[in-house]
């Protein structure tokens, strides 16, 4: 794995800041699994815990995994002042994901937003997400889409991006209905700090 997405790069990330990120719950997930009904889900790489706090409020049963520990603490500790047992129905996971294989058909829904590894991994992680997801569950990937590279800055090359039908093209027809497979635009600020339009590739299947 290159250097921004190995463990002591995200370490060092999260020690030099109070909040990595706005604490706010992935918009995709929000727009995708809003109605949906509540079970058992997977938040893959869920970093300070913003999707699995969202998923949780709502009735969901979470394994929340990360391979960053100082994201999966503070997490941890925001969730401990929460009401309505919000926190019990939380289980923080310390994983890497290139080489962690959760149980298969186990969840009603698996989430991964931004999991941009190098094609390889990332196609082998999506495979191993994928087996995850219980009979009538729902896989939502999302991601920076390529056009992006166009409009706003990243750290990485064009390899790492994707699509939502590069993604459902790797999904076995007789066993997936695709529900979501386009790229949604989205208002995010330019490097110059103008208002831009960017997109994400937002997958969501059903798993028969």
């Amino acid at each position: 794995m290159s250097e921004e997405f190995d463990q002591r790069y995200w370490e060092d990330r999260y020690r030099g800041r109070t909040a990595v990120w706005s604490g706010r719950p992935n918009a995709q997930l929000v727009a995708e699994a809003g109605d949906l009904t509540p079970g058992t889900a997977l938040d893959a790489g869920c970093g300070e815990g913003a999707d699995a706090v969202w998923l949780a409020a709502r009735g969901w049963r979470v394994t929340a995994v990360d391979f960053a520990i100082t994201a999966l603490s503070r997490a941890r500790e925001h969730t401990e002042n929460l009401v309505d047992g919000i926190a019990d129905r939380i289980d923080w996971v310390p994983a890497d994901l290139t080489d962690w294989t959760p149980a298969t058909e186990r969840f009603d829904l698996v989430s991964a937003h931004y999991m941009h590894f190098p094609a390889a991994p990332r196609e082998a992680l999506f495979r191993r997400l994928a087996a995850a997801v219980a009979p009538g569950g729902t896989l939502l990937i999302v991601g920076h889409h390529p056009s992006d590279l166009q409009t706003i800055q990243r750290p990485f090359g064009s390899e790492r991006f994707f699509t939502a039908e590069e993604v459902a093209a790797d999904l076995d027809p007789d066993r997936w209905d695709v529900v979501v497979a386009e790229a949604r635009p989205r208002p995010a600020t330019g490097d110059d700090g103008q208002e831009v339009t960017i997109h994400d590739a937002v997958l969501r299947a059903r798993r028969r």
